[in-house]
């Protein structure tokens, strides 16, 4: 049965949310088809994507997206994109006087956007063994059909190496915006020391005036055009000035837009350059106030990063068996986030029988508790040409994922409530084949559904929680310039090898990985929490911190947004006697 398209609207804010959101719109842009033949396919792709034309008449199918970012941040991107070139204004006024030109030498581009500018203007479109759904300029289309088009990025895939020349989230950007989608905020610099957006109340104040003004004149571009309009995904920088600027953001959201889902992703890189105990510290403030207020306006807010936490002195980066990634290169890092946030956000993305934000948000934030974790599993452990029953249950002591928000799962089983997505079975087995007469070797293996065996499984571990499946065949996509980051254990189609290739010889080009994630609220987020209070309220501010409350917030806005915090951690704690206990015993707690 055929579903309305419920549209969302999509904003990233700041410079990684930009690098997480880049991997993620060319993950969407890899699963689409232009051709009308092919049989529609399980992801509503119409709910994240606008279609539209350009000034020629040729039809565009763009983001529905508003991205900010800083000064200095595009490179060899323009602000209003290359889709819809204006051309010669014919109404400009001729100057007849003397002129002087000052040129000034474009910056180099890497081998993979030399490729899209060569696609864009037809010099390479005879090479049918490379293989794109990129869009090109209107000038090259005017002569130029899409299947045409449809001819380009496989040819070198192994070969786009872009580890030591991306520098900003343009540089590996394979699908073409809306002139209405780039939003720079010209007060602060992207580059150097001076003119940094490094405090939470720097991007508080941000939201007045002139920036105000665009940033509702974007929306109302998007939303109008929305039939049915279900909510907002927003991906915010956590740890720097851009967590004052979407908490001001979400705030508008919730007052403009009530009723409609708002889908917070607090977003943080492992590591950032030439980084200070200072600037970890601002980092650490950063994150503090962001997830309180963000969490304040949206249906519910959650922190995703592969760093070991968000404090001062985190521990490891987040490891996964089979993901040979660099830690340091937001590159890499941002690619695994992606994919974790393509599962995480299929629910309300399907054609058949969706799921909408608000419905979503609601069973995850019973009572007020609007903090979730993320965990996932990327890629998915899945041998080839096994069944689910056999993968999971070479996990039967412990479950496939990692912790994507610094947030370690209890070992007790509780929570509160839990959404699952397995996404990226394709090809595979979702029950076992077993002869008639055969044993099961696992209860597993018994069961009918995919559905009742992944509910099976995760039962199993927590048999009190309520929890919400979702099954999807269709794998993520890996084309071109996705990193190369996985271990040789994995196949073309990201399932485990039943033997590895032998020693020297070349891995595999992985075109697409099978990902599982889970949304949690429980009480493992109480100590998460607690912990960000407690390395916030250590020192005193004013005295080692001064310049942080320089531009707000006033002293007495950020102590009481401590004590919010210190509430929300209380809010997930699991008392079994059900009787609440007395402030001074959770004050002994948080000590």
């Amino acid at each position: 049965m055929s579903s309305v398209c419920r549209e969302v609207v999509t904003l990233q804010l700041g410079h990684y949310s930009n690098f997480v959101g880049t991997h993620w719109w060319n993950l969407q842009d890899a699963s689409l088809s232009y051709d009308p033949e092919t049989p529609l396919g399980e992801i509503q792709s119409d709910a994240v994507f606008r279609e539209g034309q350009t000034l020629g008449g040729h039809v565009t199918y763009t983001p529905r997206l508003i991205a900010m970012d800083l000064k200095g941040s595009l490179r060899t991107l323009r602000q209003e994109g290359n889709l819809y070139d204006p051309g010669k204004d014919p109404a400009a006024v001729t100057w007849e006087g003397s002129l002087m030109m000052h040129k000034e030498s474009p910056l180099a581009k890497n081998p993979f956007l030399e490729d899209l500018d060569k696609l864009d203007n037809g010099e390479i479109l005879a090479q049918a063994d490379f293989h794109s759904n990129l869009q090109p300029h209107h000038s090259a289309a005017d002569s130029l059909s899409m299947d045409t088009v449809n001819s380009r990025l496989d040819r070198i895939q192994a070969g786009y190496r872009l580890e030591g020349s991306v520098k900003v989230w343009s540089d590996f950007l394979r699908i073409h915006l809306h002139p209405r989608t780039i939003s720079v905020i010209h007060q602060y610099n992207h580059d150097g020391e001076a003119h940094r957006l490094e405090a939470f109340g720097q991007g508080e104040s941000l939201l007045q005036g002139s920036v105000l003004e665009d940033l509702e004149d974007r929306l109302h571009f998007f939303v109008e055009e929305c039939d049915y309009l279900q909510g907002f995904q927003v991906l915010c920088d956590l740890a720097d000035g851009f967590a004052g600027l979407g908490s001001k953001v979400t705030e508008m959201l919730q007052d403009s837009y009530g009723g409609r889902g708002i889908l917070t992703w607090g977003l943080a890189p492992v590591s950032y350059p030439n980084s200070t105990p200072m600037k970890d510290f601002y980092h650490l403030l950063n994150c503090t106030l962001g997830t309180v207020n963000m969490a304040n306006h949206s249906s519910f807010f959650c922190p995703l990063t592969l760093r070991g936490g968000l404090g001062r002195r985190p521990s490891s980066p987040v490891a996964f068996p089979h993901l040979d990634y660099d830690p340091s290169l937001w590159y890499h890092s941002s690619a695994a986030l992606a994919l974790a946030l393509d599962a995480l956000t299929v629910p309300y993305r399907l054609r058949n029988n969706s799921v909408p934000m608000w419905q979503m948000a609601d069973a995850l934030t019973m009572l007020g508790r609007k903090v979730v974790a993320a965990y996932g599993a990327i890629p998915f452990p899945m041998m080839h040409g096994s069944s689910l029953p056999d993968a999971l249950s070479a996990y039967a002591d412990s479950l496939p994922w990692k912790p994507l928000s610094t947030c370690p799962e209890l070992a007790d089983g509780r929570c509160y409530g839990q959404w699952a997505t397995l996404k990226g079975f394709e090809g595979q087995k979702l029950t076992s084949s077993l002869s008639p007469g055969t044993q099961p070797p696992t209860p597993l293996h018994s069961l009918y559904s995919g559905e009742d065996i992944l509910a099976s499984y995760i039962t199993s571990f927590y048999p009190t929680a309520p929890l919400a499946l979702q099954l999807v065949s269709t794998p993520s996509k890996l084309t071109p310039p996705f990193p190369q980051m996985f271990s040789q254990s994995l196949c073309a189609q990201g399932f485990l090898q039943s033997q590895s290739p032998p020693p020297g010889s070349p891995a595999p080009v992985v075109s697409s990985v099978p990902v599982m994630t889970s949304l949690q609220s429980g009480p493992a987020l109480d100590p998460w929490l607690s912990e960000l209070h407690r390395g916030a309220t250590a020192y005193d501010i004013r005295r080692v911190a001064p310049s942080f409350l320089s531009q707000g917030p006033e002293m007495a806005d950020y102590q009481e947004t401590m004590e919010q915090l210190r509430y929300m951690a209380r809010c997930y704690r699991d008392d079994s006697s059900g009787v609440m206990r007395s402030s001074s015993e959770e004050d002994d707690d948080d000590e």
